[in-house]
């Protein structure tokens, strides 16, 4: 795709289930980080005797409350489920949380199937340990990804990941796949958003379904911020 059609102004639905504040010190605060942990790494909890993993608590949690949350309607599709690759490339041993996170969904009935159509082609630097001035651009997630045509184009695709920051790999990946499908609807899904400001952070379960930007310049804006 030519560098000035990428970088026409495009926007992204997604939503969000939880929130955590990364430099908040209240302790609601402290406990999102907590939150964060255990969604990246899978981890289980104890609910009702039962250690059930995140990815599953979080499938469990959007099912349940699904009606009123702001963005369960992108569900209402019965989408395509993809999850959202690493920046790096992927071993077969390899802990994929987006992964796990998209199966769980499926299981509960809140996808058609899920595609691992995405693949990262070459590596990035990680977007968590890289400052806010160096982290992939939605261009260069763009550029180290493409798309493997295992599926026929659905009417939703829903990509799936663990946690959103600035939104631009759910961006570049959004239009890879649009490039792809050009005929499907597609949004995002996340596990966590991140909160960088704490005055702006609300709580750990303050759902949201709006808009990640791309603009002109090349930077994207994820809305709330």
């Amino acid at each position: 795709m030519p560098l000035l059609d990428f970088v026409r102004k495009y926007t992204l639905n997604y939503g969000a289930l939880f929130a955590y504040s990364p430099y908040g010190t209240t302790a609601d605060e402290r406990l999102s980080r907590s939150y964060r942990t255990a969604v990246k790494g899978d981890e289980s909890i104890l609910i009702e005797g039962n250690e059930v993993p995140m990815s599953k608590v979080v499938a469990m949690t959007v099912l349940e409350m699904r009606k009123s949350l702001p963005f369960g309607r992108i569900f209402d599709d019965n989408p395509v489920l993809v999850p959202a690759t690493s920046t790096s490339l992927m071993k077969p041993d390899s802990l994929w949380v987006p992964l796990r996170i998209a199966n769980a969904l499926q299981e509960f009935g809140l996808g058609s199937q899920v595609s691992t159509c995405l693949r990262r082609t070459h590596p990035l630097p990680k977007a968590a340990t890289s400052s806010s001035g160096n982290r992939p651009s939605a261009a260069e997630q763009y550029a180290s990804q493409e798309v493997q045509k295992l599926i026929d184009e659905p009417k939703s695709i829903v990509i799936v990941d663990d946690v959103v920051t600035t939104g631009a790999t759910l961006v570049g990946s959004a239009k890879l796949l649009a490039e792809v499908f050009p005929q499907t609807k597609i949004s995002a899904f996340a596990s966590l958003r991140t909160v960088t400001r704490p005055i702006n952070f609300r709580g750990i379960e303050h759902p949201v379904f709006d808009e990640i930007t791309l603009y002109p310049s090349g930077k994207t804006h994820r809305n709330p911020d």
